[in-house]
């Protein structure tokens, strides 16, 4: 049975791949362990039942079995990312807020000291762009774990997102420049547009990669056989 267990882990994971959810893997996995049982049972190799492809074989049951593929869910990853990064900005800002005096008082920089503006710019938008990253990584690695490849998503999530900020940072700060840094209503609401596309292409992008990787890496379909979200 060891050959069995083997063999429905192997497809297990191609079904994982190929988006078929849980449920469906269940159903799949059962009629398989007994197709292979009842081969062993009658003195031959289960292996043999399956080829030497068994990704190839599971994604072929899941084709003849009608089974339904697991959406990319863009939707709910941007939600949730957006949710993450939220609450990752209000405790950081808490933080901050309460550590401040304290930090004053244990880092006395004598003013004949000048900080360079590069330093001052790093961590003046470095630190809350690390907190904001790091909510919206872990709010996607915690909350979609059901979610086929998600780990190699939010892996992605932790590249992706701190590039796309440092993209769209200068870019931002350069219609504030055009805008004599005016901090009216509609200038402060395209900034803020302007981020989230970043960071929602960022995150987007980081999903479409993990599962095109991991479907050219098991030989699946192309996007364009699994459902849009």
């Amino acid at each position: 049975m060891e050959t069995i267990d083997s063999v429905l882990s192997e497809a297990d994971r191609a079904w994982r791949a190929y988006g078929v959810s849980s449920a469906d893997r269940r159903v799949l996995a059962a009629d398989l362990r007994l197709d292979l049982a009842a081969a062993a049972a009658d003195g031959g190799d289960p292996v043999q039942l399956v080829g030497g492809d068994v990704a190839g074989f599971a994604r072929r049951l899941a084709d003849e079995a009608a089974v339904r593929r697991v959406r990319p869910e863009y939707h709910r990853l941007l939600l949730t990312a957006l949710a993450g990064a939220l609450l990752g900005s209000l405790l950081g800002a808490g933080i901050f807020t309460a550590l401040y005096p304290l930090l004053v008082r244990l880092i006395d920089i004598p003013r004949s000291i000048e900080i360079p503006v590069q330093v001052a710019v790093v961590v003046y938008y470095g630190v809350p762009a690390a907190v904001v990253v790091a909510g919206a990584v872990t709010a996607v690695r915690l909350r979609l774990r059901d979610l086929p490849q998600i780990r190699r998503t939010a892996l992605l999530m932790s590249l992706l997102l701190p590039a796309a900020g440092i993209v769209v940072t200068p870019i931002t700060m350069a219609y504030a420049w055009s805008t004599d840094y005016s901090t009216a209503p509609e200038v402060l609401v395209v900034e803020v547009v302007m981020v989230l596309a970043a960071l929602a292409g960022a995150t987007v992008l980081a999903r479409r990669l993990s599962l095109r990787e991991r479907r050219r890496a098991t030989g699946a379909a192309p996007d364009a056989a699994v459902e849009p979200a």
